[in-house]
């Protein structure tokens, strides 16, 4: 998938197809990539293949995969125009795009004065998301940049005043200092939880053992900061729904040393979330190779 990413985001590429997806009209460009997504469903080779397998794996060979990988793919496509073509319109277009649910729930958590902790997966447009949270909280996100095929797409809403911290470019104690000092000054903490590396403290997802990173509930039982839940998922084309769900007051239910235990109750949320939206969700592409980690090493902030 980040090969296929790396080739469409060529400087060369961009700007041929910038130029023809200009003359396109909406509703023609959602049809053209609706084409697209059967395409690369039917011939992606090994990447459909495994998103296929993974979808079958998680969600039972009851579920309409076949249906579901269509629409994955077609999720895929819309997100990387809105990403290459249409992030440059945002400061114009504002808000008009977004659907906010429950964004009181948020509202109400910072008037504790503790900062927020919003906790996603990687589902929907979460770029988008985070300019509609960057555009009316003062936030602050943490990003993986490291791969040189996705980081363009970093850059774009680095230039659009996204403010984040680059998990594999800050060292773990200036992370968390800056983290710790923007929710104490009342600011809002954006953390996509379900990314993983080899070097993370075992979690649970979908039953099985994976490695996730537990920077959420560290953070939370620390500073007493509330933990909102969240996902972004496409209402339709170019639309975004944004529901953001009632606050989980983690330092109320557990201790400062219960992180492994708090961070059960999140990961639990994000498997929700995933079975709620399977289509959108990102890492259908290689998530079973999260399932052969078993050693446990310690937590980072994420």
């Amino acid at each position: 998938m980040y090969r296929w990413i790396g080739w469409l985001t060529r400087p060369d590429r961009l700007h041929l197809l910038g130029k023809l997806l200009a003359w396109i009209p909406p509703p023609f460009l959602l049809a053209l990539f609706f084409g697209v997504s059967h395409v690369l469903a039917r011939f992606g080779g090994t990447v459909s293949q495994r998103v296929k397998d993974n979808m079958s794996a998680v969600l039972g060979t009851q579920a309409p995969v076949l249906r579901l990988r269509r629409q994955y793919f077609y999720q895929v496509c819309l997100t990387l125009y809105e990403l290459l073509f249409v992030s440059h319109r945002l400061p114009k277009q504002g808000f008009k795009r977004f659907y906010p649910e429950g964004e009181e729930h948020l509202q109400s958590a910072l008037q504790k004065g503790k900062g927020a902790i919003v906790y996603a997966p990687h589902i929907g447009n979460f770029f988008f998301a985070y300019w509609y949270l960057s555009q009316r909280y003062p936030s602050l996100a943490v990003v993986t940049a490291q791969s040189a095929e996705l980081r363009p797409l970093y850059l774009i809403f680095q230039k659009l005043g996204c403010e984040g911290l680059d998990y594999d470019e800050t060292p773990p104690l200036v992370m968390l200092r800056k983290l710790r000092r923007h929710l104490s000054q009342n600011g809002v903490v954006f953390l996509l939880g379900d990314f993983s590396r080899p070097d993370f403290p075992p979690g649970h997802m979908f039953g099985r053992k994976t490695p996730l990173p537990r920077g959420a509930a560290m953070l939370a039982l620390e500073g007493n900061a509330p933990v909102i839940p969240f996902y972004c998922r496409r209402k339709k084309g170019f639309a975004h729904q944004l529901t953001f769900f009632a606050p989980l007051n983690l330092h109320e239910q557990y201790e400062k040393n219960q992180t492994a235990e708090a961070m059960e109750q999140l990961y639990t949320f994000l498997e929700d979330a995933v079975r709620a939206v399977p289509e959108e969700w990102l890492y259908w592409f290689y998530v079973d190779e999260r399932w052969t980690t078993e050693e446990h090493h310690a937590g980072e902030v994420s």
